[in-house]
């Protein structure tokens, strides 16, 4: 009979087929799927406000946006789409010489692009469907705080933060993979992205989505008014630049290394355990 789930040492050989499934992808089919993600995630974002924002409760309000936001996870498993930062895990295959770089580096970027389409497009709709006016604006008002508070992080603060939270989406992911039916999925995704929201860490696809947002809101004098923000200090366009470039680097290293790259060394790398058993022996 088969096993409900595959065991650790199976991942790595999954994340392989997957990642070299992605690199197969045209360029337009990455697009497409990546503008999906994006939209994905920003509803988790969306939703998660929506929730939290009235909770004046800190660790209650907190627990509330981490136990909505996994949503968007949940629909690029289940549902299929390409999302940036879990892609980072296509270095397994890369560094197992299935796909080579140039593949791996085209799938990041078009993804990546394809994912700020669908956060940017999802943003402008729901500012457009006034759901940021919610509680008399006091939404609105939150949005532009969230995007301001992360468009001036320095860049240590946003890396650290990043590389925090793409070792749990990558888990979450990795976790994901384990799973053969759709609850037991659920139940692994939604774990690990309720810990980094509710940590605050920085995530890139998502933070496509906060930041435009804000600046969609702070056109709006209600919601700049609510959000207490001096007018220095509110996010501009600038501020999208300098927050993405270091939590996409931490993202990278979360991701890439801190997951992917460490499980194919604790289970594929047969070289370095061959070598580990020679100098015993020796």
């Amino acid at each position: 009979m088969d096993s409900a789930m595959l065991k650790p040492s199976e991942l790595s050989d999954a994340s392989i087929g997957s990642g070299c499934g992605k690199a197969k992808l045209t360029t337009l089919q990455q697009l497409v799927l990546g503008i999906l993600a994006g939209a994905f995630i920003a509803i988790g974002g969306v939703a998660s406000a929506v929730i939290s924002h009235s909770i004046t409760n800190v660790g209650v309000s907190k627990f509330a946006a981490g136990a909505v936001f996994p949503v968007g996870l949940m629909l690029v498993v289940i549902c299929g789409a390409e999302l940036f930062t879990g892609n980072c895990l296509m270095v397994v295959p890369l560094v197992d010489g299935k796909i080579n770089l140039k593949e791996l580096l085209k799938n990041w970027v078009v993804v990546y692009i394809g994912n700020f389409i669908g956060s940017v497009l999802i943003a402008f709709l729901v500012f457009e469907a006034g759901v940021f006016a919610i509680n008399s604006g006091k939404l609105g008002g939150v949005v532009i705080k969230v995007a301001s508070t992360k468009g001036n992080l320095s860049f240590g603060t946003a890396f650290a933060s990043a590389i925090m939270c793409n070792f749990l989406v990558c888990l979450a992911v990795w976790g994901a993979s384990a799973a053969k039916d759709i609850i037991s999925k659920l139940v692994i995704i939604w774990f690990p992205i309720m810990a980094f929201v509710a940590c605050g860490f920085e995530h890139c696809v998502a933070n496509m989505y906060f930041l435009t947002a804000g600046i969609f809101a702070k056109s709006n004098p209600v919601f700049a008014k609510a959000s207490g923000i001096e007018p220095d200090k509110m996010i501009n366009g600038s501020h999208v630049i300098q927050n993405l470039i270091p939590v996409t680097l931490g993202n990278i290293v979360g991701g890439a290394v801190m997951v992917g790259l460490t499980y194919y060394l604790a289970y594929k790398y047969i070289p370095l355990k061959k070598v580990m058993k020679f100098q015993i022996v020796v």
